[in-house]
């Protein structure tokens, strides 16, 4: 018999973003930062044009 448990919806939903979670290089860090420290545009458009939440 299998006695293994069913996730609960808290860590099925953790699960699925530890797996679709996005990773940033050092690169695209400095460019981000930059565009922060450059200031023309908000920090909410930055938000969305880098796809951040």
């Amino acid at each position: 018999m299998n006695t293994r448990k069913k996730p609960t919806p808290e860590t099925y939903i953790k699960e699925i973003r530890r797996k679709t979670k996005r990773i940033f290089t050092a690169k695209q860090k400095i460019l981000i930062v930059m565009d922060v420290l450059h200031a023309e545009t908000s920090v909410a458009e930055l938000y969305r044009k880098h796809c951040i939440q």
